[in-house]
């Protein structure tokens, strides 16, 4: 699998991912369960993540990453439905908090989009791993026979070489350890891009969003496609 490396000039421009506070009011997502065209029950993907995931600033839910993949999945024919549980300004802690509530119904693959918030505030590289294990862990207790997806984050090098060199190594340890299908960098090719990013220069543009769907499609793909096996 591809290993993805940023140049140090556009990761400045890449990150808050909302740094607004959390509404906790913000109207949680659609999990009832879906069927196909012929009435088969469909597999449940949930997109568990911050505002890269809610898509934050686009015109239309429609225009969110979740439902893009959606739209993909829907191309070739799979019977999966996709939930967007997104929230902008999460951090790892509070998907830790969160995560229960969602697995309330079953999944079968599951996208892990956490951490971007966590390099911004500056918290310990420990404490982010350690939140993102007890997510997985949870999923895993629950939902065993689930498969995961780690979608990976950098932060930008004013924090430091040392902090940056940490975050970066969480991601591929954390999928490494896990056994996760992984993605180093969900934000390649986009990041850093005027022409494909909002005027906050962090969040996608509904094309820049269609760019990190295809990055993370290549991965998730082959995923649906093993279970089909």
């Amino acid at each position: 699998m591809k290993v993805f490396h940023l140049a140090p000039l556009i990761l400045i421009l890449i990150y808050s991912c909302n740094n607004k506070p959390v509404n906790n009011s913000e109207k949680m997502p659609d999990t009832t369960k879906a069927t196909d065209a012929i009435g088969k029950t469909a597999k449940t993907i949930l997109f568990f993540g911050n505002s890269l995931t809610a898509g934050y600033g686009l015109d239309d839910p429609s225009e969110a990453l979740p439902a893009v993949i959606q739209e993909k999945i829907d191309s070739a024919g799979f019977s999966y439905k996709v939930v967007n549980a997104g929230l902008s300004g999460e951090t790892t802690a509070g998907g830790k908090a969160r995560i229960d509530w969602l697995l309330k119904q079953k999944i079968d693959v599951f996208v892990l989009e956490l951490g971007a918030n966590d390099g911004l505030r500056g918290i310990p590289v420990a404490e982010t791993s350690a939140n993102l294990q007890a997510i997985t862990d949870k999923v895993r207790t629950k939902y065993p026979d689930a498969r995961q997806l780690l979608l990976g984050m950098e932060v930008p090098p004013n924090m430091g070489n040392q902090y940056v060199t940490q975050f970066r190594a969480i991601f591929r340890t954390i999928a490494d350890k896990n056994h996760m299908a992984f993605v180093p960098f969900m934000l390649n090719h986009v990041a850093g891009n005027p022409k494909l990013n909002q005027q906050d220069g962090i969040h996608p543009t509904k094309e820049g969003t269609r760019i990190v769907a295809a990055n993370v499609w290549e991965v998730l793909e082959v995923m649906i496609k093993e279970n089909h096996e």
